[in-house]
């Protein structure tokens, strides 16, 4: 593999475009092609705002830049929930996350459910899966666990390693996370000795664990993933220069949920600038990285003669913080944790278009049957992007027009109330908890991209209407009901299955040294959780 020829060579080696995308005008009718193949890339934690301007400056990003020459990319792609296993969940199933019931990192769908990817290879495709999938469940200890289920708790519990910076000593070294490359090998050889030779129609599907921040042993046995790890091959991406110091609110000054948020994730102490500066360098070179993977797959298409036969889709769980907001990671509906990249190209597929519509990851599953011509079911929360990205026209076929706005949500560890965000083209409206416990957040996103001010109260009728819509869409209060009702269930579970000496163990999960100063006191605050009583049918 020539990765640096790949590099000089991205645009110009595929710069023709696949017969029937391009050297037509845009919107222009022709037959939708016959059962395409389809190849679906997921990464992991990739912030969506880097697939465009003014993002797209601070890295180089060739592959995903010719997705986006030759086909079509969504500006604002939504997770429907921003952490990894239930966000997989939704996009898997096509429902959303209060459907599915994936609450946390390790409550996923059922093994046995039917996703999209079953639906297809019934109806003819040949499939293939290689990477990460993390839509039943993640790798998780009982650490992650215990966090999300007490998260309730009346305590501040620092859960995560401080966030940090890590260079691999080879300069050169191209292959930094090895374990994503080998899956992207497989993948390359699936294509070369297996798929070539298909006389029916196939699908692919390569999930990458990058760019997510890397495990932080130094944490201890229960450690997070606090550590962004590249290569100076990769840091040569990066545009030094043109990175971004985000600003930040005093903590005194901070949303309640977000100090939680900050405070467990270990990022209110003192940063210096180049400390985020390098935190954010470092997660754009691992997107660097994430981006010739991508590469490899086009590649192999565009070599085996399969890329104008394919329809090719790039898109992430989630995003990643990298020290906006006061933090790293996910768990979060800001633009950086929420706003994912999604890019379509192929047979069929409009290029060189950028669709602002607001859309999210349960899309994927009714686009995933509508490229295969398999009718859809009734009742998926999501709707297909065809009608956004293809060529074809056909008023019945689709008539089913996305909505103007997405949901998403989340109840799961580093957030102490479950949060629900409604996403219209002009606003970003987040409620919280009951909705009356917790104060709601109102950004405007056309004059406050950064979303620094919470504009709320200050626009009372637009706050009710956004929330009177979010209700209609999901009962929140309930949803937040049942949830706790779950996590102090699990913690039950769990509790009595340690015993009497539950103190002890939970005191050497990730945040001992909090635990191990006033034991009692943490005690009484999950003594005193467990004690409130909370049934969702009475919400």
């Amino acid at each position: 593999m020539l990765l640096l020829w790949v590099a000089v060579v991205a645009v110009s080696a595929l710069a023709t475009p696949a017969p029937g995308a391009g050297g037509q005008r845009r919107g222009a009718v022709q037959a939708w092609p016959d059962a395409p193949n389809v190849v679906l890339v997921v990464s992991d934690s990739f912030d969506g705002r880097l697939t465009f301007y003014p993002g797209s400056q601070v890295v180089k990003l060739p592959f995903i830049n010719f997705m986006k020459a030759h086909g079509t990319s969504f500006l604002n792609a939504y997770t429907n929930s921003p952490i990894c296993c239930p966000s997989r969940a939704a996009m898997w199933s096509g429902l959303f996350t209060h459907l599915t019931e994936s609450w946390n990192n390790f409550k996923g769908l059922d093994p046995n459910y039917t996703t999209w990817m079953d639906v297809m290879e019934k109806h003819g495709y040949r499939t293939q899966k290689f990477g990460k999938l993390d839509y039943t469940s993640g790798h998780h200890s009982i650490s992650n666990r215990v966090e999300a289920w007490t998260r309730d708790v009346a305590f501040l519990l620092r859960q995560e390693g401080r966030p940090m910076v890590n260079l691999v000593p080879k300069k050169t070294k191209v292959r930094v996370m090895e374990g994503d490359w080998k899956n992207t090998d497989r993948a390359v050889n699936w294509l070369r000795k297996e798929a070539v030779n298909y006389t029916q129609p196939f699908f692919l599907y390569l999930g990458l664990n990058l760019p997510h921040p890397y495990p932080s042993p130094s944490s201890g046995e229960n450690f997070g993933s606090s550590t962004f790890h590249t290569s100076l091959y990769w840091l040569k991406k990066v545009s030094y220069d043109a990175i971004k110091i985000p600003k930040w609110s005093p903590l005194s000054e901070m949303h309640p949920i977000d100090y939680y948020s900050s405070y467990t994730k270990n990022c209110t102490g003192k940063f210096t600038e180049k400390e985020i500066k390098d935190i954010r360098a470092f997660y754009y070179a691992m997107c660097a990285e994430t981006d010739a993977m991508l590469g490899e797959i086009i590649l192999a298409l565009h070599q085996l003669d399969l890329l104008q036969k394919t329809i090719v889709i790039y898109t992430s769980d989630h995003g990643e913080l990298a020290m906006e907001h006061r933090q790293f990671y996910k768990m979060s509906m800001y633009e950086a944790s929420a706003h994912v990249p999604l890019l379509i190209m192929g047979p069929g597929i409009k290029t060189n278009l950028q669709v602002s519509n607001v859309v999210s990851l349960v899309d994927i599953y009714p686009t995933m049957l509508d490229i295969a011509g398999i009718p859809l079911p009734q009742n998926l929360s999501g709707y297909s992007l065809l009608p956004l990205s293809s060529m074809f026209k056909n008023k019945q076929k689709f008539k089913n027009l996305h909505p103007p706005w997405i949901l998403s949500e989340f109840h799961g560890c580093n957030v102490n109330a479950s949060t629900y965000m409604l996403r219209t083209n002009q606003w970003k409206y987040i409620a919280y908890s009951d909705g009356a416990s917790v104060l709601p957040q109102l950004f405007d996103l056309s004059s406050d991209p950064d979303e620094l001010t919470n504009i709320a109260t200050k626009f009372p009728e637009v706050t009710s209407s956004l929330d009177q819509k979010l209700r209609s869409i999901i009962n929140y209060p309930q949803v937040s009901a049942s949830v706790h009702q779950y996590n102090k269930e699990q913690f039950i579970k769990w509790k009595q299955s340690i015993g009497q000496n539950y103190s002890d163990v939970i005191a050497n999960l990730r945040w001992h040294q909090d635990w191990l100063k006033e034991p009692r006191k943490y005690e009484n605050a999950i003594d005193q959780w467990l004690k409130i009583h909370s049934d969702p049918e009475n919400i």
